[in-house]
C-alpha cells in the first residue's frame, strides 16, 4: 500500500496529586487520544483497514482499554521485600 506520509500523535490527560511525604500521593489518567495523519493515494477503505489493524495490534492501546493484572516484586539487598497494598 503506497504511503506518502503517515504519523501518529498520542496525547493523554493525567494527574498527580497529594503528597509523597504524607503518604497521600495519587496519580491517574482520565483520557488518551490518538491522532493519525496519512497522505496516500490508497482508497479510504484501505486506510481504514490499516488503522483498524494497527489499533487492534497495539499493546499499549489494548492495555489501556482492558485493565490487566499488575504484579510487582521488590528485592532489598538481594532478598524479597513484601509491601502490603501494592500489586
Amino acid at each position: 500500500m503506497p504511503f506518502k506520509r503517515a504519523s501518529c500523535r498520542v496525547e493523554m490527560d493525567y494527574f498527580l496529586r497529594g503528597s509523597f511525604l504524607r503518604g497521600t500521593v495519587e496519580s491517574g489518567c482520565t483520557e488518551v487520544r490518538t491522532r493519525f495523519e496519512v497522505e496516500s493515494k490508497a482508497p479510504p477503505e484501505a486506510i481504514r483497514h490499516v488503522i483498524r489493524m494497527a489499533k487492534k495490534g497495539c499493546f499499549a492501546e489494548n492495555m489501556i482499554q482492558a485493565a490487566v493484572p499488575l504484579k510487582s516484586s521488590i528485592r532489598l539487598n538481594g532478598e524479597p521485600l513484601a509491601i502490603e497494598g501494592i500489586g
